[in-house]
């Protein structure tokens, strides 16, 4: 049976509701419900953190739900985990029909709170407007199904895609309008990871400032041989107890010893050839419950993630300058490819300008 115009705004809505949990939820989706009876809206609810109440038992509050209409992003799930199964909740409250935008890919759930809600006699719908319910949680869907976070590489760079000069500097090459754009990409993941040269070359904070509000998420370094000095700013500063290092039986026990004194969680994953196995590092993320990843280099590191097709996501800002140089430092290192029909290519490519002169390139990696 197909959808009215109704129906559609209705999930529109409750998509738009489902936004404003972005950033707030993980690692449980952002979900959006919307109650209709008789065509008028008469209560709405949004999935605000992760252990409170879903989106559905927000819509259900204090409404007059009996023979009504309720309009959600994602299949109502259907198991007690932190909180009663939604399912339960709309069979009491009366709800007459339900119209869902996407299943939930959890296997627990994944079909099996619709067939709940159509044994107890009601009307469910599905699939409307799918695709967009789906990609508001791209992050939660990876996770979910394959243990693992999504990925995204973020840099900032020239036009000729440097991010550094011959001599290693890199301060700055946007403005503070794209650092700030870069900054909301921050307070938008569960963690934020860099590799070991660009701890050494620059001390990041890895923090969310310029203005933006949002959670602080995860810094997370990447060091199989433990180079990173012990007094860099990530290990030290406030934050140091969300900061995680992932290393290898190579790296000084006593200089992973002296982290861990320091409330830094380090973990030795195992490697070959002396480098660490990315793969492995991030399942030990996905089983902390990170979803997401911002990349932010160095270019050795993106280019290890490339190389093992570890990469969901790009978030590349280009700067209207060119610095140019044989030994400057470019944005994707790694062992590239030998032949042009090998290269990463990209799909849902768009872009959009920050400020007034420069590039925001977001993109999916086609797998």
């Amino acid at each position: 049976m197909p959808f009215s115009r109704q129906d559609e705004r209705f999930i529109k809505r409750a998509l738009s509701l489902a936004r404003r949990g972005l950033g707030k939820t993980s690692p449980n989706p952002a979900v959006g419900a919307v109650l209709v009876r008789k065509g008028l809206v008469v209560a709405e609810g949004w999935h605000k953190r992760a252990g409170g109440p879903h989106a559905e038992v927000f819509a259900l509050r204090n409404a007059k739900a009996r023979g009504a209409t309720l309009y959600v992003t994602m299949e109502p799930c259907s198991t007690w985990e932190k909180t009663p199964p939604c399912t339960g909740a709309i069979i009491a409250a009366g709800v007459k029909r339900v119209v869902v935008a996407a299943r939930d890919p959890n296997p627990k759930h994944n079909g099996r709170g619709l067939t709940v809600l159509r044994r107890a006699g009601i009307r469910v719908e599905a699939g409307l407007l799918d695709a967009e319910a789906t990609a508001l949680n791209e992050a939660f869907n990876k996770w979910i199904t394959t243990g693992m976070p999504l990925v995204i590489a973020k840099a900032a760079m020239s036009l000729d895609g440097k991010i550094a000069t011959r001599t290693g500097d890199s301060k700055w090459i946007t403005s503070e309008t794209a650092r700030r754009e870069a900054h909301k990409l921050r307070a938008h993941v569960d963690a934020i990871m860099v590799g070991a040269n660009a701890v050494i070359r620059d001390d990041p904070q890895l923090t969310v400032r310029h203005g933006v509000r949002g959670k602080q998420p995860c810094r997370v370094v990447v060091d199989g041989h433990g180079r990173s000095p012990r007094t860099a700013k990530l290990f030290t500063d406030a934050h140091r107890q969300g900061t995680i290092v992932l290393t290898t039986s190579r790296s000084s026990p006593s200089w992973r010893k002296n982290l861990g004194q320091s409330g830094v969680h380090v973990f030795v994953i195992k490697g070959s050839g002396g480098r660490l196995d990315l793969r492995a590092a991030l399942r030990v993320l996905g089983k902390m419950n990170i979803t997401s990843v911002l990349v932010e280099g160095g270019g050795e590191l993106l280019g290890s993630l490339f190389d093992a097709w570890l990469i969901d996501r790009v978030a590349l800002f280009y700067a209207p300058i060119v610095i140019g140089g044989r030994g400057a430092v470019t944005t994707v290192g790694g062992e590239g490819v030998s032949k042009v029909k090998q290269s990463v290519r990209f799909l849902d490519c768009h872009w959009r300008n920050i400020g007034k002169d420069e590039i925001l390139v977001e993109a999916r990696v086609r797998k």
